[in-house]
């Protein structure tokens, strides 16, 4: 007797994939409406099909790529991903078919690493799979949080509202980090001006004056030799400006790959003036709102402190959380190894402990993940209004030094000729 494949939709609005058997489809939508259901799509299982879609799936892998499909490098950026998520939530809202929804954010999707994604997607669906294996088996686009959140959804059957979480969660972390981008665009900028003024000076200008005072045979001043010797350094090694930074970079990334250098690495980071302690809230903002977002989707609370963990992208807290994992699989709450962790204050330990006593603890970290995010933007905005007179205070030491450096020999050539 033929299966049948079908999607439909309960008396709740929530859709329903499963396989049925009957002699002929109109049979089998019969059977599922006697369940209670309503038929969106229904077609035969078809082995000699399904293999035939297998060998041509192999041979557009071997060719490259699949029709449809453009050549991309890297995965879906934030941004794309963030407008995504908010699209299927309001799809989803709407009651369509997950498929349905799919297939028209593909359609409406530029060439990309997401459309790629999607089709990849759309086609492990109609294959029997759900949308969070689906989307399990495309990392570049759907992280573990994506994934895990997605599956708590559809377990609870609340996927569209799961989505719509999803997507505050990511238009947040959007928001913050634009913030903290555009905060930094103005000192970089100058920064950058600065440099070049000053690399221009040190390479063409003082090269002129130091054939002047050759011409002159003049005596010159120790600081006017030390200004002299460092443009011909710069002259003859201008590439070390870009090889030391490079260098560096390549090296705390290589260091970065050893367990322990990372620690290591992440731990200094933790600690540098100003800067250290904007990582540090950065990340506890981001690690809270993770765990809350988890946490309030269904996902276990285990399941749900690895994958905050993965995200908080620093050595230090990866190595606190797998002890709090530990403890609490061992029967402590949550509140107990955090505070022996040390790498939060009273006042998130504090408000954990109250929230896993009142069974608000999504509630608790989303209020804990607000006020850091706060915090974050105005030690930003301090950091950048202490760095402007700094930089101009630096600027003006440094062309107020070439300034005297250079005309403290043409003074007394003019003293020796008068």
């Amino acid at each position: 007797m033929p299966t049948f494949m079908y999607e439909a939709m309960d008396s709740a609005g929530l859709e329903v994939k499963d396989t049925i058997e009957a002699p002929t489809e109109a049979e089998a939508q019969t059977l599922i409406r006697e369940k209670g259901f309503y038929v969106t799509k229904i077609k035969e299982r078809d082995k000699k099909k399904k293999k035939d879609a297998k060998k041509k799936k192999a041979a557009s892998g071997a060719a490259g790529k699949k029709p449809g499909k453009a050549f991309t490098i890297g995965g879906v950026k934030p941004k794309i991903l963030c407008t995504f998520t908010r699209q299927l939530s309001t799809l989803q809202d709407a009651g369509l078919p997950v498929l349905r929804s799919l297939r028209i954010l593909e359609g409406q999707n530029k060439p990309g690493a997401l459309k790629n994604a999607l089709i990849d997607v759309i086609e492990d669906i109609e294959g029997g799979n759900t949308l969070s294996e689906a989307m399990a088996k495309q990392p570049k686009a759907f992280d573990n949080l994506y994934v895990n959140m997605v599956k708590a959804g559809e377990a609870g059957g609340a996927l569209e509202s799961i989505l719509q979480r999803l997507a505050d969660f990511k238009e947040k972390a959007q928001s913050l980090k634009r913030k903290v981008v555009g905060a930094m665009i103005y000192p970089a900028a100058v920064i950058t001006v600065a440099v070049a003024i000053v690399s221009f000076i040190m390479i063409w200008i003082i090269p002129k004056f130091k054939e002047i005072f050759l011409g002159f045979d003049v005596e010159l001043p120790g600081i006017t030799v030390f200004l002299i010797d460092a443009s011909d350094w710069m002259l003859n090694y201008w590439y070390m400006l870009f090889v030391v930074p490079l260098s560096t970079w390549i090296f705390v990334k290589i260091v970065k790959k050893n367990k322990t250098g990372a620690y290591v690495v992440d731990w200094i980071s933790l600690r540098i003036p100003l800067i250290g302690k904007i990582l540090h809230i950065g990340t506890i903002a981001r690690v809270t709102r993770t765990l809350g977002t988890l946490i309030a989707s269904g996902v276990p609370i285990l399941e749900a402190l690895l994958i905050a963990r993965d995200t908080a992208g620093n050595s230090v807290f990866v190595r606190a959380f797998d002890n709090i994992y530990s403890a609490i699989r061992e029967g402590e709450t949550i509140a107990v190894p955090l505070k022996e962790s040390r790498i939060v204050d009273d006042l998130v330990v504090n408000m954990v402990d109250v929230g896993e006593e009142t069974g608000a603890l999504d509630d608790m970290l989303y209020k804990v993940a607000d006020v850091y995010d706060e915090e974050v933007e105005v030690r930003v905005e301090s950091l950048v209004s202490l760095l402007e007179p700094i930089m101009v205070v630096v600027l003006g030491l440094i062309v107020g030094f070439i300034v005297i450096a250079l005309f403290m020999p043409l003074i007394k050539l003019l003293n020796d000729l008068s």
